[in-house]
């Protein structure tokens, strides 16, 4: 499939508006139907699950998992010497450093792949929201079709692990009364796959319980029939000339899916307030941590794909344009925490060897380069260009596509291992074994079994797992 060009001029509301037109397309569209092709061999899974643990926004790579050389804040220092604003420290694993502030991730780096070499492509003019796009989809918007994400990729061809619970399970990103949330949307989906593989969205934690279970003070038999009446009302819908056969089956299947959940014992695991208090308290920094632990529950309850995310607002969380250092100081405090107790419990409970948890963010960050070296797109940051002078300054700024670093644990991946490098001294590009995006969803289709080949005819037309089924599995981070 080829991307529509997007001039480097085009605003946000023509990304949109192409999007849109994809995306009306694609309800259109029959049934999406798996090309037979014998030479597609699909790889022994080492995984049966995934965890994804998303940092959105542009996690700076040398102010989390790729330190380089530490510079303190002083007015005045030139902004091209700093590349850390935190000091690196040990981990478990010999001669391995990441940065201060995650000294609890830091402890169970042993068990962990650290990717330090992962690249995007410049884009040209960048923007969150298509880069975003990018990498959970694997292609680069906009399509002429809704493309699935990664997680409907995992839902679509491997199924449920547990055929009561959603295989595909967002937490943590609003949809609504959000910037940007027409563009989260276009990539929080299913795409061409239909309903009932999109991802079930869950955005505040603590309230999941809520979402499987009737409303309160409605008996069951009650409900049943207002489901029932719902089911023909949708059934009946008078847009429905609007999409296609298959995609209205999917609709309604994706509700009796929903339905079926509500009187299942798996329910209980969307419940925090059950989770006993002492480990309650251990991932409970933030929403995010609240999300870790709720992923830990789904995932023991038979969950096939959960997105935990830190949330992308714009100007919030990693989108770091002011007030870099402190706020990259907070969302290590977030973080820290939730993740490494995430990673002991699923060991303890003994799925970690069986459950793939990726860290990973759309780019890196960067205080003098935007893109990459060479690249005409536009400088968005706030920092100035000469020296620091503010508080508000200090921290890595522009949005840095050539080298970024990605996490993983257990699901096959070898133990404390270093997979690529970037440049100690600036540009911080990957400088051995890059790692484009295709080629690091080729690896996690791997891992949970799909071959990066897969493809799908999607009115007449080849749609891969990877974009064109040009994805090749690092085979060296398996164990």
């Amino acid at each position: 499939m080829t991307a529509l060009p997007l001039d480097p001029q085009n605003t946000r509301r023509d990304f949109l508006a192409k999007l849109t037109a994809a995306t009306t397309a694609t309800m259109a569209m029959g049934a999406p139907r798996l090309l037979a092709n014998e030479k597609i061999i699909h790889p022994k899974a080492t995984a049966d699950s995934c965890i994804l643990i998303w940092m959105g926004g542009g996690m700076a790579a040398p102010d989390t998992f790729d330190p380089k050389r530490y510079q303190p804040f002083e007015k005045g220092v030139p902004v091209k010497n700093i590349l850390s604003t935190f000091p690196a420290i040990p981990t478990a694993v010999d001669g391995v450093k990441i940065c201060q502030g995650l000294e609890q991730i830091a402890s169970v780096m042993d068990r962990a792949t650290l990717i330090r070499s992962a690249t995007q492509p410049d884009l040209g003019h960048i923007l969150h929201s298509r880069h975003q796009y990018h990498w959970h989809t694997g292609y680069v918007p906009p399509q002429t079709v809704a493309c699935p994400h990664l997680g409907a990729w995992m839902a679509k061809v491997l199924g449920p692990r547990n055929p009561v619970m959603p295989a595909f399970i967002n937490i943590g990103q609003r949809l609504e009364g959000v910037g940007e949330q027409e563009e989260l949307k276009a990539f929080t989906t299913a795409g061409f796959f239909g309903n009932e593989f999109g991802p079930m969205n869950l955005p505040f934690p603590e309230d999941a319980a809520q979402s499987v279970r009737p409303p309160k003070g409605m008996e069951p038999g009650r409900f049943d029939n207002r489901y029932s009446l719902y089911r023909k009302l949708v059934d009946k819908n008078p847009h429905r000339e609007f999409m296609s056969d298959f995609q209205q089956e999917s609709m309604l299947r994706s509700l009796d899916n929903a339905h079926r959940l509500l009187s299942a014992k798996e329910r209980l695991a969307f419940d925090l307030a059950l989770e006993p208090k002492e480990s309650y308290a251990k991932y409970n920094t933030s929403r995010f941590g609240q999300g870790c632990l709720l992923a830990r529950r789904l995932v023991e309850n038979g969950a096939r794909f959960v997105e935990v995310t830190t949330e992308y607002v714009p100007f919030l969380h990693w989108d770091t344009h002011k007030d870099g250092h402190e706020t990259v100081d907070r969302m290590h405090k977030e973080m820290d925490a939730p993740i490494a107790q995430l990673i002991r419990d699923l060991e303890a409970r003994g799925l970690l060897s069986r459950t793939l948890v990726i860290i990973a963010s759309e780019f890196s960050r960067d205080a003098m380069i935007e893109g990459i070296p060479g690249s005409n797109a536009r400088d968005q940051a706030t920092a100035p260009s000469e020296t620091l002078q503010e508080m508000k300054h200090y921290g890595l700024h522009r949005h840095f596509t050539g080298g970024t670093s990605v996490v993983m644990f257990g699901g096959g991946v070898k133990k404390g291992f270093v997979y690529g490098a970037t440049a100690e001294e600036r540009p911080l590009i990957a400088v051995k074994n890059p790692m484009p995006v295709m080629d690091l969803h080729a690896t996690i289709f791997t891992a949970m079994g799909i071959s990066p080949k897969t493809a799908f005819d999607i009115e007449g037309r080849p749609f891969y797992a990877t974009e064109d089924g040009k994805g090749k599995a690092v085979a060296e981070i398996f164990a």
